[in-house]
């Protein structure tokens, strides 16, 4: 098995044969094989490896290898799988999982899980360590007293850099990672923080006040999580201190947190615009996935009813001139395509709050000028195609009118239908796809059916 650890350590990722290989593995019930195996993969891996296996073969690993699964690994998966890898660790080997973790990520661990799971989780912990997880448990979802840490790394505003580090020499429960040292006054109200790479080389007597960074900013327990991801990222932070309602320091947000946060965001309006509950996974089960999916499909089929009853009112037109038929998906899809462009780049600019209501018309006259010239562009095509196609210029020409208004009106409506949608407090990157598409199919249909009726009947 040497030449498989070495496999393993030298990959990115899982070597394609590793699934394959560890099922032979767990069927043969050679437990230092599977040491030899996964111990020196990343928990994100080992997590990778969960989800790909079947629920059997998933089921017989972990029996296998109780005593190999630990708190990190349990953290990388997904809701579902990770209720279900619970429900086969017993509680010993449950409490070896979670002990080691730090109080933010055994709330992420436990926040999603069902009451009896998460006592079981909670039951695990010692009495301090479990006090902390439940007094984070009692803020907001998607808070930031949900996001935080409780372990801080604090100091008196009025030390000095000798002070500092022979405090942190002589500490015995340092958080296993931190970037900052915040400081305090005597209410213990964060007043700035400093650097560990500062303070290391920075003489003793200096006071930590002449080191503080200008990046520093508090966040309230309450606040939103999106709103803390966004602050990392526009600002460049690297952690930054957590206060309650009397601006008291309670906790600690670090970079990979928030930025978990963001990556979540970020995936969630991708599936949203798909329709896609945001919190799907290829290990859900067929009947949680039915749920999730059902009820957008049921507004895509009304949506779809309304654009054939504005077809249905040209059954006239269409059973006197055939090739309208033939060519009228075309103004559709056409329309669909460039509004689904226009709405990807709003979702995106309103997640990131770069669409406000300072730019928004700007940003509306440039995608309405955007499907313009490419309208009138594909107008030309299709004209030409028309006329050449069905031999009849004035189709052409009917086509062409219609190709210009539709794309005029893609470009208008995936703009200003996630921002209407985002004044009301609905989420636009769930909601707005099938708007944008009914309005693109029955403007398309409309517009090449009413011009086809008056200008070539």
């Amino acid at each position: 098995m040497a030449d498989t650890a070495e496999m393993i350590e030298e990959d990115e990722g899982l070597p394609k044969n590793l699934v394959a290989m560890v099922v032979d593995i767990v069927n043969a019930d050679d437990i230092a094989s599977l040491n030899t195996v996964l111990n020196p993969l990343h928990p994100a891996d080992v997590a990778d490896l969960l989800e790909q296996l079947n629920e059997r073969d998933r089921a017989a690993l972990l029996a296998l290898w109780k005593d190999g699964m630990d708190g990190e690994i349990l953290s990388e998966l997904g809701d579902d799988l990770r209720e279900e890898v619970i429900d086969i660790l017993g509680p010993t080997e449950l409490a070896d999982a979670v002990r080691h973790l730090e109080s933010d990520d055994v709330v992420d661990l436990v926040e999603d899980l069902g009451e009896d799971q998460q006592e079981q989780v909670l039951d695990a912990l010692n009495a301090s360590d479990r006090l902390v997880v439940e007094q984070a448990l009692a803020y907001p979802d998607e808070s930031a007293g949900r996001l935080m840490q409780m372990e801080v790394v604090r100091a008196p505003s009025h030390w000095t850099v000798g002070e500092t580090i022979d405090y942190l020499r002589a500490s015995d429960d340092l958080p296993e990672q931190f970037y900052h040292v915040i400081l305090v006054d005597p209410r213990m109200k964060p007043v700035g923080y400093v650097t560990l790479g500062r303070l290391l080389g920075t003489p003793r007597p200096i006071h930590l006040t002449e080191l503080m960074e200008d990046s520093f900013r508090t966040f309230r327990v309450d606040q939103d999580e999106e709103d803390v991801a966004y602050a990392f990222n526009q600002y460049h932070l690297i952690s930054a201190p957590v206060v309650d309602e009397d601006d008291r320091l309670v906790g600690v947000i670090t970079i990979d947190d928030a930025m978990i946060v963001l990556d979540d965001e970020h995936e969630e309006d991708i599936l949203r615009l798909a329709g896609v509950d945001g919190e799907s996974s290829l290990t859900d089960k067929v009947i949680a996935t039915t749920k999730r999916r059902f009820p957008w499909l049921a507004v895509n089929l009304v949506t779809a009813i309304f654009a054939s009853l504005v077809i249905s009112m040209f059954e006239d037109t269409i059973a006197t001139l055939v090739a309208l038929a033939v060519l009228m998906p075309i103004v559709a899809s056409m329309g669909g395509n460039a509004g689904t462009q226009s709405l990807t780049v709003a979702v995106r600019s309103i997640a990131t709050k770069d669409l406000t209501s300072a730019n928004v018309w700007r940003v509306i006259r440039r995608e309405v000028y955007v499907g313009l010239i490419n309208g009138a562009i594909f107008a030309v095509v299709m004209g030409i195609v028309g006329w050449v196609w069905f031999g009849s210029p004035m189709l052409g020409v009917v086509i062409a009118i219609a190709m210009v208004i539709n794309m005029v009106v893609a470009g208008l409506a995936g703009t200003a239908i996630p921002v209407v949608l985002e004044k009301f407090g609905i989420d636009p990157a769930l909601a707005s796809g099938a708007f944008v598409t009914t309005v693109t199919d029955v403007v398309g249909f409309f517009a090449f059916l009413g011009l086809a009726a008056v200008m070539l009947l």
